[in-house]
C-alpha cells in the first residue's frame, strides 16, 4: 500500500539566514568538484605520458565522483533557494538508486586501485603483464555492473515498503535511514537487512584495502629507503581518499536503523566534500600529474598567443 506520491525534504537546515549562506558554499563546492574531476579526466585522456592502469582507474574515479556529487547537489541547492522543497516518489527513488549506484561503484573502484598498487609494488617485474588493458577494462566493467546491482537491490528493498504518511523527510535527500523511518510497517527485521547491504559492502571492501596495504607495507622492507619513499608516495593519495570515503560510509550504514544529529553533516562530507577533495589530493601529491598539467597549460598558452 502506498498513499504517498511525494516527499517533503526539510533540507540541510530550516534557518533562512543559514540557507542563504550555504547556497554559495555548496555551489562553489559542486562547481569545483565538476571542474576538478573533468580536468583530471581530460588530462589523462589526452596525455600519452599518463597512459597507465593507475591513471586509467583515476580517470574513472573522477567520472564517478562528478556523477556522485550530481546525484545530490543540484536538488540540495534548489531546495536552499526554493520554498517548494518537495520531490516526487519516482524522483526520490531515482535519487536513491543513483546515490547508491555511484557510491558502490566508487567503493569497488577504490579496491581495484588498491590491487593495482599491490601489483605495482609487490610484483613490479610482472606489472605490465598482469595489469593488461584487457584486465583493467574488465575490472572497470565489473565496477559498473556491481554498482548497478547494489543500487538496484537497495531500490527493490525500499519499493517493497508501504508509505502511507507522514511524508516529511528530515534530510536533504532520499536515503535509506530517513525512508525507513517513514515506512508504515515494522522495519526492525527488514531495516538491518537493507542497511547491511551497504554496510557490509563498505566493511568488506575496506577490509580488503587494509589487508592489501598491510601486505604492501611488509613488502617494502626489501626496498631501499628511496624505493620505500617513492612507493609510499604513490600509495599515500589512495590511502587518504579511501579513508575520507570509507569513514563516513561505515558511520552511515554499519549501524542499527537509528538517525543521529550528525547524519546530515556526514552525508554532505561523503557526497560533496570527498569528491571535491579527490582532485586536489591526486594532483597536489602527484608530481607526474602536476608536470603534465603544467606542460598542457604551457602548450595551450602558446597556441592562444599565436
Amino acid at each position: 500500500m502506498r498513499n504517498v506520491t511525494e516527499f517533503i525534504l526539510l533540507g540541510v537546515t530550516q534557518n533562512p539566514q543559514l540557507q542563504k549562506l550555504l547556497f554559495p558554499v555548496i555551489l562553489f563546492i559542486y562547481l569545483f568538484t565538476l571542474a576538478g574531476n573533468l580536468l583530471i579526466s581530460v588530462t589523462i585522456f589526452i596525455s600519452p605520458a599518463l597512459d597507465s592502469p593507475m591513471y586509467f582507474f583515476l580517470s574513472c574515479l573522477s567520472i564517478i565522483d562528478g556523477s556522485y556529487a550530481t546525484s545530490v547537489a543540484p536538488k540540495m541547492m534548489f531546495d536552499l533557494i526554493s520554498k517548494n522543497n518537495t520531490i516526487s516518489f519516482s524522483g526520490c527513488m531515482t535519487q536513491l538508486f543513483a546515490e547508491h549506484f555511484f557510491g558502490a561503484a566508487e567503493v569497488i573502484l577504490l579496491t581495484a586501485m588498491a590491487y593495482d598498487r599491490y601489483v605495482a609494488i609487490c610484483k613490479p617485474l610482472h606489472y605490465a603483464t598482469i595489469m593488461s588493458r584487457t584486465l583493467c577494462s574488465f575490472m572497470v566493467g565489473v565496477v559498473w555492473i556491481l554498482g548497478i546491482i547494489h543500487g538496484g537491490v537497495q531500490l527493490l528493498f525500499i519499493l517493497q515498503l508501504p508509505f502511507c504518511g507522514p511524508n516529511v523527510i528530515d534530510h536533504f535527500g532520499c536515503d535509506l535511514m530517513p525512508l525507513l523511518e517513514l515506512a508504515c510497517t515494522d522495519t526492525h527485521s527488514l531495516g538491518p537487512l537493507i542497511t547491511a547491504n551497504s554496510g557490509s559492502l563498505c566493511l568488506l571492501t575496506f577490509s580488503v584495502l587494509i589487508v592489501s596495504y598491510v601486505i604492501i607495507l611488509r613488502s617494502l622492507k626489501a626496498y631501499s629507503s628511496e624505493g620505500r619513499r617513492k612507493a609510499l608516495s604513490t600509495c599515500a593519495s589512495h590511502i587518504i581518499v579511501s579513508i575520507s570515503f570509507f569513514a563516513p560510509c561505515l558511520f552511515l550504514y554499519l549501524r542499527p536503523v537509528i538517525s543521529f544529529s550528525a547524519d546530515k553533516a556526514v552525508s554532505i562530507f561523503c557526497t560533496l566534500v570527498t569528491p571535491m577533495l579527490n582532485p586536489l589530493i591526486y594532483t597536489l601529491r602527484n608530481a607526474e600529474m602536476k608536470n603534465v598539467m603544467k606542460n598542457l597549460w604551457s602548450q595551450t598558452r602558446k597556441i592562444s598567443d599565436k
